[in-house]
């Protein structure tokens, strides 16, 4: 259905300009803090991984550092897996997952994986509990040469710089209600457009790139987030967020045309992670957990084809 009542910024139908974008930004406020939940638990990693400052955030560079954590002991011998998580900063459990899996799991599987880690690509949208950037940006769309999102150019730049051997990309996202509270709503307005809300899934999913799609990795992706938290199940239509579950929990995108996170790399095996926290059936700890299951399960999988 469509949202029923219109957005408090703009004319319905018009496209946002600079006023309607600096309205938009003057109503957000701080509600957590990136230095506390975030660059705090730095030390606990530091003992293990390399940890490299790829770039600062220029609305405030002191308080948004951003930065990777790298295997220590890198070996060319080994495929490299990206970890992304905090793309959209208010998915805490894409933040709160790389950082856990990093801490505790990691290291069981150096010796067949070397690991790049960006645990927070927009700590503005975690502080503002926001999907968006200060500039009204959705970063996961901004993924693309000449961007306006300084939160996507700065990991595409350190990637191009870099160039690890990516074989597995793991992006950690939520699903919440907000989507259909807030974050629909304000894309229909800032576009002068119509957004139908979609159906929330309760649950975990996943979405492949439907460029290179890979169903048994994904099967087993979900086959280690089922061992936390239940898996979601499609709407009446058979879908999930619009588009059709092509096997349980898992749904297909076209990454590169939409500019995702997920198509930062030509890495053979990429996924993208939904949780559900607004279920009455988890935690934020069960959120956390699904994701780092996911990750092992994935990278299980891959073991298993070496």
């Amino acid at each position: 259905m469509n949202t029923s009542t219109p957005y408090p910024i703009g004319v319905p139908g018009t496209k946002w300009g600079a006023a309607e974008c600096a309205e938009w930004l003057s109503r957000q406020q701080i509600k957590r803090s990136y230095a506390e939940e975030v660059l705090a638990t730095f030390d606990n990693l530091e003992t293990r991984f390399e940890r490299y400052r790829y770039g600062a955030l220029a609305y405030d560079p002191e308080r948004y550092p951003l930065y990777v954590f790298t295997t220590r002991e890198w070996s060319k011998a080994r495929p490299g897996i990206l970890i992304t998580g905090g793309v959209h900063g208010y998915e805490t459990s894409g933040v709160q997952g790389a950082l856990r899996f990093m801490a505790t799991c990691a290291g069981e599987y150096e010796r067949h994986f070397n690991f790049v880690a960006a645990p927070c690509i927009s700590p503005w949208g975690y502080e503002t509990i926001n999907r968006w950037n200060p500039g009204a940006i959705d970063p996961n769309r901004s993924f693309f040469d000449g961007t306006p999102a300084q939160e996507a150019e700065f990991i595409m730049r350190y990637l191009n710089d870099t160039r690890p051997d990516v074989l597995a990309h793991f992006d950690l996202h939520e699903t919440t209600d907000s989507d259909n509270n807030e974050f629909r709503p304000a894309l229909a307005a800032r576009d002068g457009s119509i957004h139908k809300n979609w159906h929330i899934p309760d649950g975990f999913y996943t979405v492949d790139n439907s460029a290179r799609p890979q169903p048994e990795f994904q099967a087993a992706v979900i086959a280690g987030a089922e061992q936390v938290t239940h898996i979601a199940a499609p709407d009446q239509d058979g879908k999930i967020i619009g588009k059709p579950m092509l096997q349980h929990g898992v749904i297909e995108y076209d990454a590169d045309a939409l500019f995702l996170c997920m198509s930062i790399t030509q890495a053979p095996f990429v996924t993208t992670t939904e949780v559900y926290p607004d279920s009455p059936r988890v935690t934020d700890e069960i959120c956390i957990r699904a994701q780092v299951s996911a990750i092992c399960s994935g990278l299980d999988y891959l073991i298993s084809r070496q």
